[in-house]
């Protein structure tokens, strides 16, 4: 009797249906395969709503310049406007003063990342764009950025290209230079043979000429 039932039992676990577990794995990969597919660096056009919240408790703590410090950081806030397209970053800033950037990928040398213990808190970071002017500050912060490690790394894939492409004309330049040389160094040979030549010739008939006087 034990037996029958736990044959019965054992028939019955064998009979249910198995979890999803293609399923499911293979969303986890597509999700892991492609972690960036979400991340469009054309949709940054502002800062997010947590710098404000940042440029408060900053604020807070300058005590009794809490005033007027949170009115420079509120313009600041509401006036930030980023882009980032094919040929560069722009940036622009200020309302009666207004200060315009506009950062080729070519002219990146370095690009920075920072985040204070207030801004990993609130998971803001600062990218830091470095130029080749030679100017120790940096010539692009784009501030309140929730995805900063993304935003670097495009960054850095944009500047490389750049780079690529640039180092790629030259040596088709140079080559091409080169091969130029090498043509006009044929040339000139051609014409000195040439030159060798009719001299030979002409001192040939020099030399026929004055034995048939003789």
């Amino acid at each position: 009797m034990l037996f029958a039932q736990a044959c019965a039992s054992a028939s019955l676990l064998d009979a249910r249906p198995s979890p999803r577990w293609p399923t499911n794995a293979s969303c986890i990969l597509s999700a892991v395969s492609d972690p960036a597919h979400s991340f469009d660096p054309s949709a940054i056009t502002r800062p997010h709503e947590r710098l404000m919240t940042y440029y408060v408790i900053v604020a807070v703590l300058t005590l009794l310049a809490f005033p007027i410090t949170v009115t420079v950081l509120y313009i600041r806030y509401r006036t930030l406007r980023y882009r980032f397209d094919d040929e560069g970053v722009w940036r622009r800033q200020g309302l009666l003063w207004r200060r315009e950037v506009n950062v080729s990928y070519r002219r990146i040398q370095d690009i920075h990342l920072t985040n204070g213990i207030i801004q990993r808190w609130l998971g803001l970071a600062t990218v830091s764009i470095q130029t080749a002017a030679g100017s120790a500050t940096p010539q692009v912060t784009i501030d309140g950025v929730l995805e900063a490690e993304a935003l670097r790394d495009y960054l850095y894939t944009k500047m490389r290209g750049v780079r690529d492409a640039i180092q790629g004309a030259e040596s088709t330049t140079h080559g091409q230079e080169r091969t130029a040389r090498n043509v006009e160094s044929g040339d000139e040979t051609l014409a000195l043979l040439g030159d060798i030549r009719d001299s030979l010739r002409r001192l040939e008939e020099r030399l026929g000429g004055a034995g048939r006087d003789a």
